[in-house]
């Protein structure tokens, strides 16, 4: 069955070729194509479309299939193109014809396009709430750690103390920072293209605010072919929002492979959490950050493919767009995988409370004692250059005291400022 279907069967190759994953793919939206139709033969019904019965009858059909859809039992039958085909072919067989009445007033454009906005919408908000879960360890983290000092870099190069506190927290708030792309995300998909059918409108007298009421958007895509311009908008935004995620995450496993190795020994992970080698029977090796830091390179490379499926597309519908559930659908699963083993693994990482006792971090505090002496009424280009030549000469006693008090350093961490930045940022996702 085809929602197109004019008494012809196309070239099966070519069926296949165009169809390629929608019906594994639209497993995914099935719930939120039930959704829909509920909310579109409800305003159906208030424009004289469907009786009052026919409204019932349609809405126990289509709540059954809901059912069906959670517990594991809808399918898409072999020959039945898409998700929407389904819906409307289980209504009709159970119902009669009266299943064939919800598709009035609306196209597989805009019927697919409210589908992709509610689960991009669904998925958006557990992700942000996967994110906030990373950055709650990571503030914990960051709050027990906080005086325990380790080494800065530049240039990969020992620079300035550092401390555990500021290398979570620093983390922590960068995620707030990515969530901000995520919300933008959110507030595209967070809108009703439902009503812009093909892409310009309906001749019937359709109540497009009261579907976006039912479905719960915040506001509507009013201009019916800006509706249809969002499919592949709200992708390439959302995939902008999983570049600044993965590029967070993906350093946060960079540097746990650093740290973690024996040249660093700044951090240790349970044996369990590790692989071993097959030749080397010392080796103990940080395979899931590794994976980590992989997968989140590729999520970094989505913002290109998006970019190249939409760019060159003119206005209105084209089936290129089919593709971005390709590209998008797996990404989300990936990212979110990695958010929850993030989570689960900073459970477990060990940290080294006494890295600085080795004489190869003296230098780490040529800076504090720099600032001590300009401190004591020395100009400070003088003290610089008489910290510098004590350098110079292998004099250099460090005093290995840190003093540091501004907000974001490492003896004022600011991590209730911090957490009211996210709680400010995580509030937009429940709207």
């Amino acid at each position: 069955m085809k929602l197109w279907d004019k008494g012809y069967e196309p070239n099966q190759w070519i069926e296949e070729f165009t169809v390629g994953q929608d019906r594994e793919l639209d497993l995914e939206l099935a719930r939120y194509d039930v959704e829909g139709s509920m909310a579109h033969i409800r305003m159906l019904q208030t424009i004289g479309l469907l009786t009052s019965e026919e409204l019932d009858l349609l809405l126990g059909g289509l709540k059954q299939i809901a059912d069906e859809i959670e517990e594991g039992k809808f399918t898409i039958e072999e020959g039945i193109e898409d998700v929407h085909s389904e819906v409307e072919l289980l209504l009709t067989k159970r119902l009669g014809d009266i299943g064939k009445k919800i598709h009035a007033g609306r196209s597989r454009n805009d019927q697919v396009l409210v589908d992709l906005k509610l689960f991009y919408r669904a998925e958006i908000r557990k992700m942000a709430e996967n994110v906030q879960h990373v950055f709650d360890r990571l503030q914990e983290l960051s709050e027990r750690h906080k005086d325990v000092l380790m080494p800065g870099y530049t240039h990969m190069q020992i620079a300035m103390p550092s401390s555990f506190g500021l290398w979570f927290g620093a983390y922590a708030e960068t995620l707030v920072d990515d969530l901000q792309v995520l919300r933008a995300a959110y507030d595209v998909a967070n809108q009703n293209p439902l009503g812009s059918a093909a892409g310009y409108g309906s001749s019937f007298p359709l109540n497009r605010t009261m579907t976006t009421q039912l479905l719960h958007f915040r506001d509507l895509h009013y201009n019916v072919c800006a509706a249809q311009m969002s499919r592949g908008k709200t992708e390439r935004v959302l995939s902008y929002a999983l570049n600044a995620i993965a590029s967070t995450v993906g350093k946060f496993a960079m540097d746990v492979c650093l740290f973690n190795s024996q040249n660093f020994r700044f951090i240790t992970l349970p044996q369990e959490y590790t692989t071993g080698s097959s030749i080397m029977p010392h080796k103990k090796n940080p395979d899931v950050f590794e994976i980590m830091r992989g997968k989140c390179n590729r999520l970094q490379s989505i913002v290109g493919e998006v970019s190249m499926q939409t760019t060159n597309l003119p206005q209105g519908y084209q089936r290129d767009l089919q593709l971005l559930k390709d590209v998008t659908f797996p990404a989300i699963r990936m990212m979110n995988d990695c958010l929850e083993m993030l989570h689960f693994m900073l459970g477990h990482i060990e940290v080294n409370t006494d890295i600085l006792s080795d004489p190869m971090y003296d230098y780490l505090f040529t800076v504090e004692d720099v600032n001590r002496l300009t401190l004591d009424g020395m100009p400070f280009r003088e003290a610089y250059r008489t910290v510098g030549m004590q350098v110079q000469h292998g004099e250099y006693q460090p005093t290995k005291e840190v003093h540091h008090t501004h907000e974001g350093s490492i003896g004022n961490l600011c991590t209730d400022k911090i957490r009211e930045k996210m709680k400010s940022v995580m509030k937009a996702f429940s709207d």
